[in-house]
């Protein structure tokens, strides 16, 4: 498995995984001042060069404390992405205690979201998040999850984001989602050169491999793809009581099937997760996999899920017992 690979058409490179810094917005919970310091530094010496981020998470602090780790790292040696779409403004009905964990990020609600995929709103969420993030440039800007907004993306977003990338502000652009079919729609419509798939090409749902991979390829687009561990049931060598799939409650089919890619993989000394990190890898239009991590010791943990390399006998194994797709199916 190749140690780089490339990322877009413009010379960026990055490494099989990478880190999606939700967890620095203070999703779900409030990671404390001692702990959300120590999980970039751990990324960085595991040699995670890729980071991935947004506005809307944790309106704007995962922006804020990923920009405060990488202010003493080299620059031209990380791949850095943040996303536009939602744009953040004051939030004139915020009241002392009040938080935005409705939308999963315990932070105070003293900003709030708007989702504009104009081109002014572009404008102003990358002049922001630049300022955020306290950098010059950004590597990467994936329009966030415009679902109910494709014909304003089309229109607005992503021509704002060419003329962006033709004044050299950014290297590359594209889209973030948790589908394919709109991926693959953008791709064939503008000149975009990365997407960024969450929960749609894993061990266990390969959406993806119908429509958004094939056409990636064709086009030279690379893909990163995330939430391989569609919300839980893979993360673990077991599914644990309560697993989640795709945020719902796992059904037994499904945890009977991941135990049985358990027993499977347990003969050549493979776990579930390290499946689930390598799978979306083995595909060509696939340049790496972002992972979120809490903690320096979750970070540590998660990259070593890209080596040793799972032997090809595994696969076929899988593959026979009609566990896991073939890749190119």
């Amino acid at each position: 498995m190749p140690t780089q690979r490339p990322f877009g058409r413009s010379g960026l490179t990055v490494g099989p995984i990478g880190y999606g810094v939700a967890a620095l917005g203070n999703l779900y919970r409030p990671l404390p001042d001692d702990v959300w310091p120590e999980c970039v530094p751990a990324a960085w010496k595991a040699g995670i060069r890729y980071f991935d981020t947004a506005p809307h998470y944790g309106l704007g602090v995962s922006e804020e404390r990923l920009g405060e780790a990488l202010r003493d790292l080299p620059r031209d040696e990380y791949v850095l992405s943040t996303k536009v779409g939602r744009v953040l403004e004051p939030n004139p009905d915020y009241r002392p205690g009040d938080t935005d964990i409705a939308n999963l990020f315990d932070v105070p609600s003293t900003r709030r979201r708007r989702l504009d995929y104009s081109r002014d709103g572009i404008l102003r969420s990358v002049e922001d998040s630049l300022v955020r993030l306290g950098v010059d440039h950004i590597d990467v800007l994936f329009v966030h999850d415009p679902d109910q907004f494709e014909r304003e993306a089309l229109d607005g977003a992503f021509p704002a984001l060419e003329e962006l990338r033709s004044q050299g502000v950014i290297r590359s652009y594209g889209a973030g989602m948790n589908q394919s079919a709109m991926l693959t729609r953008f791709i064939q419509q503008t000149d975009l050169d990365i997407v960024m798939c969450a929960g749609r090409y894993t061990l266990l749902d390969g959406a993806a491999e119908a429509d958004l991979l094939p056409v990636a390829a064709e086009r030279g687009v690379t893909v990163a793809v995330a939430s391989v561990f569609n919300s839980g049931i893979l993360a673990t060598e077991r599914p644990i009581e309560g697993a989640t799939f795709n945020y719902s409650a796992a059904s037994p089919e499904l945890v009977a099937r991941v135990n049985r890619i358990a027993d499977v993989a347990a003969g050549y000394g493979v776990t579930v997760p390290q499946l689930a990190v390598q799978f979306p890898l083995r595909h060509p239009a696939v340049s790496t996999v972002v992972l979120g991590a809490d903690s320096a010791a979750q970070i540590e943990r998660n990259a070593t899920l890209g080596s040793p390399e799972v032997p090809e006998a595994l696969w076929a194994e899988l593959e026979a017992e009609g566990l896991v797709a073939a890749v190119g199916a």
